[in-house]
């Protein structure tokens, strides 16, 4: 399960880049043309964040499985078809910015889909922790630091979905903010101290 998982994450955070592409008439206007992705841009580094922070929580899931069941594998499968989505809205984001009600109706698919993969990711998690499919050595305090951890991202997007209906791009640098917040090892790093910490204790 987790190097399928892996693979369709590894799949889907390098479609983004193929969809970046200089039109081929650019010319002597290369330079220009170049600069005038910037929604391209935008979008890759929002859905590589926004992907490779779903993939960390996924990882540390999976590191606190003792098994799987069948519907935690039909959940996770539901998670890598969202996932697998994502190059999708990230090109459609790029290709209409700018363009006055297509963009806010492109960014809220976007966003849309954010919301749908982090919530996805968060039924997964607490799924695993209601059927007791967590190691039993698991303490309380790392289940509620990862469930927190996952949590308040999903109020985050659900304010940028409503932001992105007046100012798209507000709304796509605060999914990228969102991402961000995930990506980085604050909890994780609470995480290890707490496990160091009962280590000392025994």
């Amino acid at each position: 399960m987790e190097a399928f998982s892996d693979g369709v994450f590894a799949i889907a955070i390098t479609l983004l880049v193929l969809d970046i592409m200089v039109p081929h008439d650019a010319g002597a206007h290369l330079a220009r043309s170049v600069a005038g992705l910037w929604p391209s841009y935008l979008g890759y580094l929002v859905s590589f964040s926004t992907i490779g922070a779903i993939w960390l929580g996924h990882n540390a899931i999976t590191d606190y499985l003792e098994r799987a069941d069948a519907v935690f594998m039909r959940l996770n499968l539901l998670l890598l078809l969202v996932v697998a989505f994502l190059p999708f809205p990230t090109r459609l984001f790029a290709d209409f910015l700018g363009e006055d009600k297509p963009e806010r109706v492109a960014t809220n698919i976007y966003g849309i889909s954010l919301l749908v993969a982090s919530t996805l990711l968060l039924v997964l998690w607490r799924y695993a922790v209601r059927e007791r499919l967590v190691r039993p050595d698991a303490a309380d305090e790392e289940i509620q630091l990862l469930t927190q951890r996952l949590t308040p991202s999903l109020v985050g997007y659900l304010v940028l979905i409503v932001v992105g209906l007046f100012a798209p791009i507000v709304a796509a640098v605060g999914y990228l903010v969102v991402a961000l917040f995930l990506i980085l090892p604050i909890r994780v790093r609470d995480i290890i101290r707490f496990r160091r910490r009962r280590r000392a204790q025994r």
